[in-house]
């Protein structure tokens, strides 16, 4: 079973947020809200869209590469979800 069946219940939650997120900031154009409030919420989305790009993929790497990676070295796994992570915040 893929690790996105087995977590489909938390990754739906994050979507709904996600949602939530964008219809807010649908609201406040639509409502002509200032920059500041705008740019906020924006940042808010990048940053929800980042942490569920992370979660996929590290669920990928554990799931379906990390029993190659342990072929080779069995640090390899853990070492590729971090830099991933730091380089997707």
């Amino acid at each position: 079973m893929s690790h996105t069946l087995k977590h489909k219940k938390p990754l739906l939650n994050r979507v709904r947020r996600l949602k939530g997120q964008l219809e807010a900031l649908e609201r406040a154009l639509d409502e002509e809200t200032g920059c500041y409030p705008i740019l906020q919420q924006i940042t808010a989305i990048r940053g929800a869209i980042n942490g569920l790009m992370a979660t996929v993929i590290e669920g990928h790497i554990r799931e379906h590469m990390q029993p190659l990676l342990e072929q080779e070295e069995p640090e390899a796994t853990e070492e590729l979800v971090k830099v991933l992570r730091s380089y997707l915040k």
